[in-house]
This record gives C-alpha cells, structure tokens and sequence, in this order.
C-alpha cells in the first residue's frame, strides 16, 4: 500500500505540461511507427533495396534528427522560448508525412525520410529542455521516464494498427501510409494547444544572451555522458534490423510490425519504473543492468534459429531502451546548467547521431557480408565495453541536483 501511494504520488507531483508533452510525443510515434514498421520490408521487397541502403537510409535520417537538434536545442536557450520551436518541428513532420504514400521510387522514400527526421531534430532538444524546466529535480527521472513511456506506447499502438490494417487491405502499403497521416495532425495539435512554455527557462534566458564562450561551462560530467552515449549508440542499430532478422527466418509480410510492437510493449512498460527508481538509487546502477540486458539480447538475436526466439531477444532489447533511454535524456538534464539545457541535448544527441549513423551502416555491410549473426555480434562486443567504461567512470557523473 505504501509503495502503491508513493508511486501515486510521484506521478501527481509530475507537471501537466510534462503529460501533455508525453501525449504529443505518443500520437506523433503511433503515426511514425505506422510506417516505419512497414518500411525495412517496403524498400526491400517493393523497390529493391539492399540490406546496406537499408542501413544507410535508417542511419541517414535519425543521424540528421539528432544533428538538427544541436542547433534547435542551443536556439532554445537563446530565444528563451522551447515550445514553439518544438511545435514547428512536429509541424514539419506532420505535413511530410503524406510523402510516403505520394512516393514512387528510392529517392521519394529518402527524401521523405530525410525531412520527418529534421522536423524530429527540430522538435528534440527544446522537447527535452521544456521537461527538465517545467520538472522538480526530486521527479526528473520520473517525469523522463513518463515522457518515454508515452511515447512508447504510440511506438507499438502503431504497429499494431499497421497489422490490422495489413490485414484489412490485403498488404496495401500506400494506404496504411495514408491512415499513419491522421494521428502526426493530432500530435500537432496537442503541442499547439495543450503545452505552456516554461516560465522558469524565459526568466533565465531574458536576463542573458548565448555565447560561444558558455560551453566551457559544460561540465565534465556531462561530456563524460556525452562519450558514454556515443559509444552506447555504436551497440545499438536502427531496430529495422530486428524487422529484417524475423523476416529472414520466415516471418510473414503482414506479422513483421510485430517486431516493433513485442518490443516496444516491454520498452513503454520498463521505462517509467526505471526512471522512478534512478530517483531514489541514481542513474548508473539502472544503465548498467540495462546495458547487460543489451549484450544478452544481441546473443539471443545472433545465435536465433526460430521466429520465437527472434520475438525473445526483440523483448530484451525493449527491456534495455526502457532502462536506457531515459536515463541517458535525464543525465543530460541532470549535469547541464539550466539555462544550456538545450544546447546540451543538442550536443548530445549530434555525438549519438554520428553514431547511430556509422552503427547502422556498419551493420547493413556486416550483413551482407558475414550475415546477421555477425551484426549482433558485433553489438554485443561494443555493449560490453560501454558496460566497462560505465564501471569505470559512474563515480564522475554527477547525481541528481
């Protein structure tokens, strides 16, 4: 009853801005992962891509969301103003969206894909910034893992719609496409309508101006984030190869989207708690039990003989984002200044971004050349040493303040 009490409480003590913020995020993902389900398979079996345009594509478009948010975040903190920075960034990928069913080749598809990520970029860090202004330093972990949460449940209500509908329309891509539109005007409006700025962050903003000369006062704590994020990502591959691993042993066109769903049920589910808990027993602990589910979930992925046993390391790998990624959002928060907030997620999700790009061409060549038990290999390698990096330097980040 106790323990049933102080979660109520911890949960009432998250600001309203916060909940709304996680229902943009949540219907912006319902109508990304909508599509994004179905694309790995789309590009392959309808326009003929290879595994390593595959990884190319995946890793081109979220490095240029994390890239954009470098700019978007530091923006941020000179304007004072996160929200309708945020606003325009989900603006953008709502009017992109109808791209994908437009589309009639490769470059079409790119493109698409190009420009959702920099409206996601855009949205990013000011998103993450508003959070940790509007949040108390007692909830932050709480208030990330609510946030991600959310958004999760959107990451696999959407693939769940993509199943059905599949279903439905005998496999017609473009009008799943078109039915994904509908939830990204939702979430743009919620952002519009339903969010305030943060009053703390333009009281802080007004009184100064951005310099260059003020990243000197990022922290070494914070870099030492920034390091242990970059090589984290480098483990951690665009999850449309997890769809193409169950495709390749036998799954079939219109289950693949359960890929994402198996995976982002135990993600949404784990990463509330593992923020709450970051709370009150700090942050490394988690990542390090979340780091060490990675590495399993890779050996499971890689040594896979049966769909079951792809859908068994798919949950393991949810398991490791739900006690990742919002740690990793609420170390940012926790050891940058107030008023660098939004650079600092930007600097933060650039260095990822660069990462992410490099792992997921890595892993498309890796792939086709050695085939995909050598891909999740090679993340279990790299999880293994950011497991040892993070034993090493956990007493240097900073704890929550």
């Amino acid at each position: 009853m106790a323990t049933d009490a102080a979660r109520s409480s911890r949960l009432q003590g998250i600001p309203r801005g916060v909940w709304a913020l996680g229902f943009v995020s949540l219907f912006m993902d319902i109508s990304s992962e909508m599509i994004h389900a179905l694309l790995p398979v789309y590009l392959v079996t309808v326009l003929g891509a290879s595994m390593v345009a595959v990884g190319f594509i995946e890793g081109i478009a979220e490095a240029t969301a994390m890239i954009v948010k470098v700019f978007s975040g530091a923006l941020s903190d000179w304007m004072g103003k996160r929200k309708w920075l945020a606003a325009f960034g989900y603006g953008l990928a709502a009017v992109t969206k109808p791209i994908f069913p437009l589309a009639t080749g490769l470059g079409w598809i790119v493109t698409a894909r190009f420009v959702d990520r920099i409206g996601k970029g855009i949205r990013g860090a000011p998103r993450d910034a508003l959070i940790a202004d509007l949040t108390p330093a007692p909830v932050r972990g709480a208030a990330f893992g609510l946030r991600q949460s959310l958004d999760t449940i959107g990451a696999f209500v959407g693939p769940l719609a993509a199943i059905a509908l599949m279903a439905l329309t005998v496999d017609n891509f473009r009008l799943v496409f078109w039915i994904a539109v509908i939830p990204a005007f939702i979430s743009f409006a919620l952002i519009v309508f339903a969010v305030e700025e943060s009053a703390r962050h333009e009281a802080v903003a007004n009184g100064t101006r951005l310099r260059l000369s003020d990243a000197k006062r990022l922290s070494l704590a914070f870099w030492l984030v920034v390091g242990f994020g970059s090589v984290l990502t480098l483990a951690r591959f665009s999850e449309a190869f997890l769809i193409l691993r169950a495709q390749n042993l036998g799954m079939p066109v219109v289950w693949v989207p359960a890929v994402l769903v198996v995976m982002n049920v135990v993600y949404a589910f784990a990463a509330y708690p593992a923020g709450a808990i970051s709370d009150r027993v700090g942050r490394t602990g988690v990542l390090m039990i979340g780091i060490a589910t990675l590495i399993f979930a890779d050996l499971v992925l890689a040594v896979a003989g049966s769909v079951a046993v792809v859908m068994a390391g798919v949950a393991l790998w949810g398991l490791h984002m739900g006690l990742t990624q919002g740690l990793l959002a609420t170390l940012v928060a926790d050891t940058a200044p107030a008023d660098l907030r939004g650079s600092a997620f930007g600097i933060f999700n650039c260095v990822s971004g660069l990462a992410l790009l490099l792992a997921s061409v890595m892993a498309g060549l890796l792939w086709d050349w050695s085939g995909p038990a050598a891909t999740f290999m090679a993340g279990a390698a790299i999880s293994a040493f950011a497991l040892a990096g993070l034993a090493v330097l956990s007493h240097r980040i900073a704890r929550p303040v």
